[in-house]
């Protein structure tokens, strides 16, 4: 049986999109890369009246916010952590995420469509952070939240 936190259902997903205000983007691009869903997505779910913290070490700022150089630099939890890298990535940055001060933990890690890691997933929801794998928070928010 799969952990809780392991969210799948559509009424979960409904529910955390709608219920999110903040979304840190782990791997945003910048307007440089405006054709990219790393960049596109950012921009329609602020359209969607979310707030926006890029993370990305490569990048100064994107939609006009400072980018963090990393997970390490959240000083605030965040709704959802929504994650564009590549599988192979995703255990490091399940450490990270664990390695944050619990109240700055984020409460939700989402990873974009075409990336999962079972094992870091399992970690992550042990340690009571809801996680949703490949799937594309684009499609939800553009499904459950209005523009604004």
């Amino acid at each position: 049986m799969s952990h809780p936190n392991l969210i799948e259902s559509e009424v979960e997903l409904a529910e955390i999109v709608r219920a999110a205000h903040t979304v840190a983007v782990l791997g945003m691009r910048d307007e440089t890369h405006a054709e990219t869903a790393a960049y596109r997505i950012p921009v329609m779910l602020r359209e969607r009246g979310l707030r926006v913290i890029p993370i990305n070490p490569k990048i100064a700022s994107a939609l006009g916010e400072p980018s963090l150089r990393g997970v390490a630099g959240l000083t605030e939890a965040v709704d959802i952590l929504d994650v564009f890298r590549r599988p192979e990535f995703i255990a490091a940055h399940a450490d990270e995420i664990l390695a944050l001060p619990a109240p700055v933990r984020p409460k939700v890690v989402w990873l974009q469509s075409g990336i999962r890691d079972d094992a870091a997933a399992e970690k992550l929801a042990a340690a009571g952070i809801r996680v949703v794998q490949d799937a594309c928070l684009g499609v939800y928010a553009a499904k459950y939240r209005p523009r604004v």
